[in-house]
């Protein structure tokens, strides 16, 4: 949310603040990408293999092959083994199943970079929405619904 209040665009999945980010901004002026709940409820009732995405997919094998190597840790190829041996084996947040829209959506959003005038009109338009997410707003909902406190009169001077 500090991002898009200073004009920036997201790229995001559709959770958490995303969604509502999303709602404010308009889904043409956000960058989407990601299995939807649907997808991931479905991938993971029929048992979610993740590495069957890294041997599906040359770019991603590269890359965590580039990560397990030790290339990045001064040649300690055991340093990042848990991490990559996470995502092969586990990955619960579905990482390896969004991995080529991440990076198609990434195309996107590079694509819109090389347009000046585009760009900072979806980034104007970003800035101009985001007024639901105030602070004040935020604290005034918390005072009433989380900490049941009503705002005080304070007179100055």
């Amino acid at each position: 949310m500090k991002f898009a209040l200073n004009g920036a665009l997201t790229i995001g999945t559709l959770d958490g603040a995303n969604v509502e980010i999303r709602e404010e901004v308009g889904s043409e002026n956000f960058f989407l990408f990601g299995l939807t709940v649907e997808q991931v409820s479905e991938l993971r009732s029929h048992g979610y293999r993740p590495r069957d995405y890294y041997e599906r997919n040359a770019m991603l094998r590269d890359v965590l092959d580039l990560i397990a190597s030790g290339t990045l840790s001064g040649g300690d190829a055991t340093q990042f083994k848990p991490i990559v041996d996470n995502l092969l084996w586990h990955d619960p947040y579905f990482l390896l199943a969004d991995y080529q829209s991440y990076v198609d959506c990434q195309d996107q959003v590079s694509a819109l970079w090389s347009n000046d005038d585009a760009w900072t009109h979806k980034s104007i338009l970003n800035l101009a929405r985001m007024g639901k997410f105030s602070s004040d707003r935020s604290m005034g909902e918390y005072c009433e619904q989380i900490w049941n406190v009503k705002p005080v009169h304070v007179e100055v001077g």
